[in-house]
């Protein structure tokens, strides 16, 4: 019996029965990636209204989603900030009337992306897995884990950094000026910075991908680790978005290290490989083994060779009583 108008679920979130071998026409696929589409949307949006209530409200008995992104900024000093209103309380300054609601929901809507992607993450993983072998849906399991843990590290380092760096920031110019930080300026540089420590720490991950499919081999790494080295720092400087020396050397020194974990797993995959090469330890020029045939496919008995029916050649000489000496004979 069919339940209430308003329960069930609408045609175009419905899955499509697929066929029994699992393949699936174009159409099909196309609905699919529809419907995975609109369920992540969905759960987006869904996240969304959850962040912009926690921006402003307490729930679950945790701090509000404000005061846990602001956390960072209300560590500085009294001194080194600007306090409007309550001394005692502490507000980032808002200089148009509707920067307030413009940074609610660009938070809100962070927040939602952050909250919903067990959902989203989930649907893509179901879109791509059909199309996987078994050993390649467990090596994805293994890189899209191992990614969401290095994404949420970096992040976390990325929030505890801040703080310095916001000090060195508001107290560089030696007390001669006081900043006013508006509360726009102060999320973009907290996002911008969660996420260019969250996506630089898929660096080992990356390389560990390339070495696997045989583009980074592990003589590459240890002969360009210097100038590796090098640029990480260099890219450090150049992407965090505060241009202070603690975000640039938390993010340099974070990546050496990670780096250095990768090149000594690509350093025993590439010993494992080679050990277990037939060709392990040839020179260039060298053979490589022969196959080995087994007593087993030689102890049969030798098959007697079937006759060989005359050619027409030798018929027409066999008919002539002599055979040609020449091919020019034949002609």
């Amino acid at each position: 019996m069919a339940g209430p108008t308003w329960m069930r679920v609408p045609r175009w979130l419905r899955p499509r029965q697929g066929n029994p071998d699992g393949t699936m026409t174009l159409l099909e696929h196309i609905h699919e990636l529809r419907r995975r589409l609109m369920i992540g949307v969905i759960a987006i949006v869904i996240g969304t209204i959850i962040g912009v209530v926690w921006y402003q409200y307490r729930i679950f008995g945790l701090p509000s989603l404000g005061q846990l992104l602001t956390e960072p900024y209300c560590r500085l000093p009294p001194g080194a900030r600007l306090t409007l209103g309550n001394p005692n309380q502490c507000q980032l300054v808002a200089f148009a009337p509707f920067e307030q609601l413009a940074l609610l929901i660009k938070v809100g809507v962070a927040a939602g992306v952050v909250l919903a992607s067990p959902v989203w993450l989930s649907q893509l993983w179901g879109f791509i897995t059909p199309g996987l072998h078994s050993h390649e849906r467990k090596f994805a399991r293994v890189f899209i884990g191992t990614g969401t843990v290095l994404f949420l590290a970096g992040a976390v380092l990325a929030y505890l950094v801040l703080t310095q760096a916001l000090y060195f920031l508001v107290t560089v110019g030696g007390g001669i000026q006081i900043t006013a930080l508006r509360g726009e300026d102060y999320f973009s540089l907290l996002i911008t910075l969660l996420v260019i420590f969250g996506v630089s720490f898929e660096l080992p991950l990356l390389m560990i991908m390339l070495n696997r499919v045989g583009i980074f081999p592990y003589a590459k790494i240890k002969a360009w680790r210097r100038g590796l080295i090098f640029a990480i720092f260099v890219f450090a400087a150049v992407a965090t978005p505060g241009q202070d020396p603690f975000s640039m050397l938390a993010l340099g020194c974070s990546l050496t290290v990670l780096f250095e974990i990768a090149a000594q797993v690509c350093r025993v995959h590439d010993k494992r490989v080679l050990r277990e090469s037939p060709w392990a330890g040839l020179a260039d020029d060298e053979a490589g083994p022969s196959p080995v045939v087994s007593a087993a496919e030689t102890s049969g008995p030798v098959e007697p060779s079937a006759p060989v029916a005359p050619s027409a050649l030798e018929r027409s000489s066999s008919v002539n009583g002599s055979a040609p000496q020449h091919w020019d004979d034949v002609t």
